[in-house]
């Protein structure tokens, strides 16, 4: 089918992968058109821009377009809400995964009034995962996109307010007021903010990676799976995210090869036996990617290295999706007063109660941070489990916290 949005570009334009990543993120489907292999398309795009080739050029139902949109301009015509008329709340909320979803809905369900700033999808990397089958509720499971959905109508209908495709530069603390600096350079003031960012997909920082992102590099298989009907990829990672996604491309791909640094998957049992028992999947142990390459701006080499043996070897995928962990978004945190652990997560309770940033004299509690009026939830935090329910607990428990620290200042 269709859809009401065609993105018109090529695989070696850095601002078409960012378009398309754009929309990606923000869950809105989109047709990819590459000129260079379509001449109707190329001249198509010739002609809307007076015989120029200009992309991305994107095309919209109601038969207009853009050309060359910064994400602002697409979340405009989008209509994503990307201010808010009310400079103050009394809970702000940075993140829009399960868990500020979660304390969303608690404390405007308590009566304050409540802001949700996120950049990327409303729901998270939950959003993108193809079937949540391990969150109560729901025998069957549920697909990630219609969770979402549901949990933010649910915010919804309670009052909260939501700003999307923005970015948090900066956190501020002023007399018993915080402030939140959003990237148009505009503040909101609260009197309590959860930090509820997550983590994002580590990357792997060898040799070409940033060339090809988006262009057959990827990491997220529900985003982009579907640019790969018929053909074959490979997944690197072993743990629970690279095992189930591999399983799921196989609704695309016809066949996926595991790249797997140890020497065995680190997944639940389930998972191991449906990858290990599918003769779609080649699971490839004690094995490295040293370097990235490709032609006309795709990839199409990934160069491995045996640990055991050291030899070397290079695969031809038709894509490349990786899984090897997160790294939390907590680079607005700087000079807030916000304390972080060496990776970079949230230290809240116990782990900050040994920090000498830390006053003596009490135990902070389990999800405060070291900045009063500001608690963290879910992945962001140092000893998260990174599962969606217990992100929606932690949520829950924010919400309570916050409550009573607004109760009590």
């Amino acid at each position: 089918m269709k859809n009401n949005i065609t993105v018109y570009g090529a695989y070696w334009c850095p601002d078409c992968r960012r378009s398309k990543r754009f929309l990606s993120e923000h869950q809105i489907a989109y047709d990819w058109i590459d000129i260079e292999q379509d001449d109707e398309a190329r001249a198509y795009v010739e002609k809307l821009n007076h015989g120029k080739r200009i992309i991305p050029t994107i095309t919209f139902g109601d038969g207009s377009f853009l050309v060359e949109p910064s994400n602002a301009e697409l979340a405009q015509k989008l209509n994503l809400s990307t201010q808010d008329p009310h400079p103050f709340h009394d809970v702000t909320i940075i993140g829009a995964g399960p868990a500020g979803l979660t304390t969303a809905i608690y404390t405007a369900r308590d009566g304050f009034s409540v802001m949700v700033i996120d950049e990327g999808a409303l729901g998270g990397q939950a959003s993108t995962t193809e079937n949540l089958d391990n969150y109560p509720g729901f025998p069957e499971g549920i697909r990630g996109a219609e969770w979402s959905q549901r949990v933010v109508a649910q915010a919804r209908r309670f009052g909260v307010e939501f700003l999307q495709a923005q970015t948090v530069v900066g956190l501020r603390r002023v007399n018993n007021t915080l402030c939140v600096k959003t990237g148009d350079g505009r503040e909101y003031e609260s009197s309590a903010v959860l930090i509820a960012t997550g983590a994002d997909y580590r990357r792997l920082g060898v040799e070409g990676e940033e060339d090809f992102i988006g262009a057959g590099v990827h990491f997220c298989s529900t985003c982009d799976g579907p640019f790969y009907k018929n053909k074959r990829v490979a997944v690197i990672g072993g743990g629970n995210s690279a095992t189930d996604e591999a399983i799921g491309l196989l609704r695309f791909a016809d066949h996926v090869t595991m790249l797997v640094r140890g020497e065995q998957l680190k997944a639940s049992k389930v998972a191991i036996d449906n990858a290990t028992s599918d003769e779609r999947i080649t699971i490839r142990y004690n094995t490295v990617v040293t370097r990235l390459a490709g032609s006309e701006g795709k990839l199409n080499a990934v160069h491995l290295k045996d640990k055991r043996t050291g030899a070397a070897e290079v695969l031809h995928p038709d894509g490349l999706f990786v899984f090897i962990g997160q790294q939390p978004n907590t680079g607005f945190l700087k000079n807030s007063g916000v304390l972080l652990d060496e990776r970079g997560f949230v230290l809240t309770g116990h782990h900050l109660a040994y920090h000498p940033g830390w006053p003596a004299g009490r135990e902070p509690d389990i999800l405060e941070t070291s900045l009063p009026g500001v608690f963290a939830a879910g992945d962001v935090r140092t000893g998260s489990t990174k599962q969606v329910a217990s992100a929606a607990g932690e949520g829950a428990t924010a919400a309570l916290l916050i409550r009573e620290y607004l109760n009590s200042h």
